[in-house]
């Protein structure tokens, strides 16, 4: 596992901090590696805390339900604590006083991506769930061609692309999951949209850069070299997570 984020030209330019985060952790005695990425989103006055507090919280909540080894993962429990824990940072800001949602999401909202991926004898199986638009791909190894595993913020003939999301705190009624048996050649990608946007289908420069690059584990400070490539109109800040599955034979 690899996972790197990169300030965007423009957080850059205007000496801003960077407002994704990323977190990942082992769960030895499954052997499987929880992981949640956050995209702060930019209107809320410190959204880089809130995407560290996010994956915090969802990664605290995903080892404990390996703890219980609770079959199916409660992807809502994950999301409600993440949101809860946004709640918490904002009400000592507060000074103890309680806030409602659209407080919280004034101070702290963020995006999320969030799951588990478990070892068994042919490869992988990963389980994710989101909220909001960062994403998530499989990518072929052989053919270099890329699997979205959650819907594309829009078709590829829309005339307009939306960029409005509900984050957390809001918690959907609906938890969009998916969910993904890997095979020794496939990589599972996380990421925000500062990659996923210039990655788009997967058929141009990008695409080819990293389709090229990822197929075995680079070394920690490639990836982030890798991630920091320069796309005009593109100057969001980018992260992203990857997952190298082994074969039965413990082969990447």
């Amino acid at each position: 596992m690899r996972f790197a984020s990169v300030r965007g030209a423009k957080h850059r330019y205007y000496r801003q901090p960077r407002q994704d985060a990323a977190r990942a952790a082992v769960h030895e005695a499954t052997g499987s590696i929880a992981f949640a990425v956050a995209d702060g989103v930019s209107s809320a006055t410190n959204p880089e805390l809130g995407a560290v507090e996010a994956c915090r919280a969802a990664v605290d909540t995903l080892l404990h339900l390996l703890d219980r080894t609770q079959e199916p993962l409660d992807f809502r429990l994950v999301a409600d604590h993440a949101a809860e824990r946004l709640r918490q940072v904002a009400r000592r800001r507060l000074g103890g006083r309680e806030p409602d949602a659209a407080e919280v999401a004034g101070l702290y909202a963020t995006t999320l991506v969030t799951g588990v991926v478990r070892p068994d004898s042919e490869g992988a199986l990963a389980d994710i769930c989101r909220v909001a638009d960062s994403g998530a791909w499989a990518l072929d190894t052989a053919s270099g061609r890329y699997e979205s595993l959650f819907d594309a913020k829009s078709g590829s003939d829309a005339v307009v692309v939306s960029n409005e999301v509900t984050p957390l705190p809001y918690v959907p009624d609906v938890i969009e999951q998916a969910a993904i048996h890997l095979t020794s050649r496939q990589v599972l990608l996380v990421g925000t949209d500062g990659f996923g946007d210039p990655l788009g289908d997967g058929d141009g420069q990008v695409g080819t850069l990293f389709a090229a690059h990822l197929a075995e584990p680079t070394p920690p400070l490639w990836l982030a070299h890798l991630l920091d490539f320069s796309r005009e109109t593109f100057d969001d800040d980018r992260t992203l997570l990857v997952i190298w599955p082994h074969d039965s034979a413990g082969r990447r």
